[in-house]
């Protein structure tokens, strides 16, 4: 993909022209902190200082002016989802378990649909959001070495910890000398086990799959047995050209369609109860292939890790190499796409996809195809 050297969110960086400008920003002055770790107040407060620190630390000013937008965008949005998850305790806590992982779908969807973004840029951002707390917490994990590879996996691992300082000096609060500490553990972590800015790299592919399926294994171990088939699974959301691709790529393998199936059984996609049969069907015709050691594609949406998972586990089980295929097109080319289609998807019902969208990770599979047009 072309470079983008000065993309941006905003052309104007002043907090008050944020919040006019966008609402997930003004609703941020409204979602408070616990003063054990925030007594600097609430969220928006938390914000500011975050951007501050950020554009002070020594290593934000020797990036390039691309990666300095693309930090600054993921320290403004890292909390966008506190709003949605922050609840007052029993105990007079307060806490909001979750959102950084909302906020990566909510970064996602953001740099999507409302403020259109490069793919790479786009994803980057919403990743330093989804981890933007693992450098303070990674010796918290059950694996901490498992935790910081498969973290590389997705996102710079040295961009993620310089987002955590900031996110650490951008607070008042009496254990900011012990974040600190961490982070420098953390950096430490990546850097023994070869992720520190890098993804770490595995022998082939077999390796990684091993490696993160499994417990108590060594990432250098290369397995003796090879994947005996292969399967392919189509991801994106409908209209994207899921089918032309397979046209394009695959057009001589066997296509297990759930569109296809739920038509020719005659299940509308509102019918809930019906979808488990057309799932069930296609799982059923992936049996026959897996056992016949045949390659095929697998042609759904497959939007969400949960939805892919449930697949991969199955083909996983019959040592297939999965390759996710993951197709995307501009949304306001997807919404004209969709409407030329033959089967239509009701514009609410495409606004729900969206927001529920996972972009396929390369934890997910032996391979990962972004076919971003």
């Amino acid at each position: 993909m072309k470079e983008v050297t000065m993309w941006q969110i905003t052309d104007n960086k002043q907090w008050p022209a944020l919040e006019q400008q966008f609402e997930w920003v003004r609703v941020m002055a409204s979602v408070p902190q616990d003063a054990r770790h925030h007594a600097e107040g609430n969220v928006a407060v938390h914000t500011q200082m975050v951007l501050e620190q950020l554009q002070q630390l020594p290593a934000y000013g020797e990036l390039s002016p691309q990666e300095q937008e693309i930090m600054w965008a993921a320290a403004l949005l890292h909390d966008v989802e506190k709003y949605s998850t922050t609840v007052h305790e029993p105990d007079g806590r307060i806490t909001s378990a979750g959102h950084a992982r909302k906020g990566e779908m909510r970064a996602r969807q953001i740099l999507y649909r409302d403020i259109p973004a490069p793919f790479h840029i786009r994803e980057e951002i919403a990743k330093l959001v989804r981890y933007h707390g693992l450098p303070l917490w990674a010796f918290d994990k059950k694996d901490p070495q498992k935790a910081v590879i498969m973290a590389s996996l997705e996102v710079n691992t040295r961009l993620l910890a310089m987002l955590a300082r900031a996110d650490a000096l951008g607070r008042i609060c009496d254990d900011q000398a012990d974040l600190l500490y961490r982070l420098d553990c953390f950096e430490e972590l990546c850097r023994d086990n070869q992720c520190w800015g890098v993804p770490r790299a595995f022998a082939n592919a077999a390796a990684k799959m091993n490696y993160l399926l499994k417990e108590g294994v060594s990432p250098d171990y290369v397995p003796y047995e090879q994947p005996l088939t292969q399967v392919i699974m189509m991801s994106g959301l409908p209209g994207a050209g899921k089918d032309t691709y397979v046209q394009q790529h695959y057009k001589e393998w066997p296509v297990i369609s759930l569109d296809d199936i739920r038509r020719a059984l005659k299940i509308a996609p509102t019918d809930k109860s019906g979808n488990g049969t057309v799932i069930q069907a296609a799982k059923e015709q992936a049996r026959e292939y897996l056992r016949k050691g045949r390659s095929f594609v697998w042609n759904a949406t497959n939007i969400t890790r949960q939805m892919r998972e449930q697949l991969t586990g199955l083909f996983f089980t019959y040592h297939a190499a999965v390759t996710i295929v993951y197709v995307e097109v501009p949304a306001s080319r997807l919404l004209q796409q969709n409407s030329r289609r033959e089967h239509v998807v009701p514009a609410a019902a495409m606004e729900r996809l969206i927001s529920k969208l996972e972009v396929p990770s390369l934890t997910e599979a032996h391979e990962v195809i972004w076919e971003v047009r």
